[in-house]
């Protein structure tokens, strides 16, 4: 490339949209040397996504914005659908509490003010710096480092950047997916929508909860965002013209069909084409892709930015484990096979949701109609899937890589959720004191060697000496359901594996750091299409 003095980080990354300051974020708080690259001179100003599950609550927590999150965020009501004759059909309700995380399960927010929150934390950290207005031009590896020619928009300014890793989060058409000729599988879903935007004046003639409008005539979903923001998002019917569409006249005629235009004021509108997609490949070499440039799906089930912060969450702590903590390389081959398959199966029911929503003919709209009748009231975080593969305990059975939990721990400042406390590290959880003495000296050194902590935690009353108290009593209830009496959980909050005696906590320990250290990957770890 030959421009000047090269910049040296652990991490590039390219793109700013939220999975991208995410993953910046989570690494920069592991003190790890990061930059970014952002075409963008400055936060884009229009909603975009606006639906998060716990799961992105949780990463946003471990980025430093837990305290700020309920002024960003609002409960999100639960969907009903609604059939040809315009009863409810089916019913998306939120996991009513205890919450696994700590959060609310499904939360709406208006995007602009969210990657300023993300942005503004990324900036109190020393090891993470930005570059705005600038573009990579070129990518390539060289040894052990990836080297990346950026230029600036405003001043035509070339610079260097090096890096162990370079992580691309740039967005549905990636140019560095492109540069590295990596072809993406098509899920068979392929449809114009039509997204609008819009605020409110008041509150009244708008439906509480979020309607999925399933009527062959036009299928439509309408979200009630934070505050005064509304979202429709309506369907384009065979033969008629995405740009014509589009037009502003049309817009409110769309709007009228569901509340006076006069009631609204239109903030942005955009027809797209909704895509099913996965990257045939997430890494090569050194340059691994997230968030949509790995993945696309049609958003009717919330879960499209949902799965690139997994994404970032998955990554972060693997990153940090290779660089800084030891572990080779080849651990990060369990991000694709994670990752991977749970994205294909997250697509295809958000393909299926999308399916039922947008039926055009009435006589199989009846039939879709008395089916799901038949089960009405759905939990959405019960669409979501376990990770199947990678690096979990299969002697455990369907519990490994299922979600854990993050209880609130009391603390001399007040209560506080564990991973407040403990940071994202792997946790070995006891249900009672004496079971701390099950790991052994080797035990003990692999825990520490992974950066995990044991601890017992026991509701407030029972907690005594050597145990962790927390408020309530989610961490044994969530071991008694499964149970066991110990679990090792992974910094992402899912189930390495569970225990229900000394040998059998002993060898999970043991596993993992087998399985995060050695060079050698059994074939269950290693990639999977």
């Amino acid at each position: 490339m030959g421009v000047g003095h090269a910049t040296a980080h652990d991490v590039a990354v390219l793109g700013y949209g939220p999975v991208g300051a995410i993953l910046a974020n989570l690494l920069g708080r592991a003190g790890l040397r990061v930059v970014v690259v952002e075409q963008a001179a400055e936060v884009y100003d229009k909603p975009r996504a606006i639906t998060a599950d716990h799961e992105m609550l949780h990463a946003l927590q471990l980025c430093g914005l837990g305290r700020r999150l309920p002024g960003v965020i609002a409960p999100h009501p639960g969907t009903d659908y609604l059939g040809v004759d315009g009863g409810v059909i089916r019913s998306f309700d939120p996991m009513p509490p205890p919450f696994p995380l700590g959060w609310i399960p499904t939360a709406v927010f208006i995007q602009p003010e969210l990657e300023a929150a993300l942005r503004e934390v990324a900036s109190e950290l020393p090891d993470v710096s930005v570059r705005l207005s600038s573009r990579a031009t070129q990518v390539e590896e060289a040894g052990d480092r990836v080297r990346v020619l950026t230029e600036h928009a405003g001043t035509g300014a070339r610079e260097v950047i090096e890096a162990r890793f370079l992580v691309a989060c740039d967005g549905a058409s990636s140019p560095t997916r492109r540069r590295l000729g990596i072809g993406v599988e098509d899920l068979a879903f392929d449809e114009w929508w039509m997204v609008v935007d819009a605020l409110r004046h008041g509150p009244e003639g708008f439906p509480p909860k979020c309607i999925q409008y399933c009527w062959p005539e036009r299928p439509s979903t309408y979200i009630p965002g934070p505050r005064d923001l509304v979202r429709w998002e309506i369907k384009l019917l065979p033969g008629e013209d995405p740009r014509a569409f589009g037009e502003a006249e049309n817009v409110r005629r769309q709007v009228a069909r569901f509340i006076d235009p006069e009631a609204v004021e239109i903030w942005r509108s955009a027809v797209y084409r909704f895509h099913a997609l996965v990257a045939e490949r997430w890494r090569r070499g050194r340059v691994i892709l997230a968030g949509d440039a790995a993945h696309q799906m049609p958003p009717f089930l919330g879960q499209g930015l949902c799965a690139g912060v997994r994404d970032a969450v998955n990554l972060a702590w693997k990153l940090r484990m290779v660089l800084r903590d030891g572990a080779p390389e080849a651990l990060l081959d369990s991000y694709e096979a994670e990752r991977k398959p749970h994205i294909r199966t997250v697509v295809a029911r958000a393909k299926e949701a999308g399916l039922v929503i947008g039926e055009l003919d009435l006589e199989r709209a009846r039939e879709r109609d008395a089916r799901l009748r038949r089960q009405i009231v759905v939990n959405r975080q019960d669409v979501i899937p376990r990770i199947a593969h990678g690096l979990i305990d299969r002697d455990s059975g369907e519990v490994a890589g299922t979600l854990a939990v993050q209880p609130r721990l009391v603390t001399p400042e007040g209560p506080a959720l564990m991973d407040d406390v403990l940071g994202p590290a792997f946790v070995m959880l006891f249900r009672d004191t004496a079971d701390l003495a099950w790991l052994g000296e080797a035990e003990r050194a692999a825990l520490a060697r992974l950066g995990g902590r044991a601890l017992a935690v026991l509701p407030r009353a029972e907690a005594g000496e050597g145990a962790t108290a927390e408020e309530g009593s989610l961490a044994r209830d969530w071991l008694d359901r499964h149970g066991a009496r110990a679990a090792l959980i992974r910094p992402d909050r899912h189930a390495y594996g569970i225990a229900r005696d000394a040998e059998g906590a002993r060898r999970l320990v043991r596993g993992a750091a087998a399985a995060v250290f050695e060079e050698e990957r059994t074939p269950q770890e290693e990639n999977v299409p």
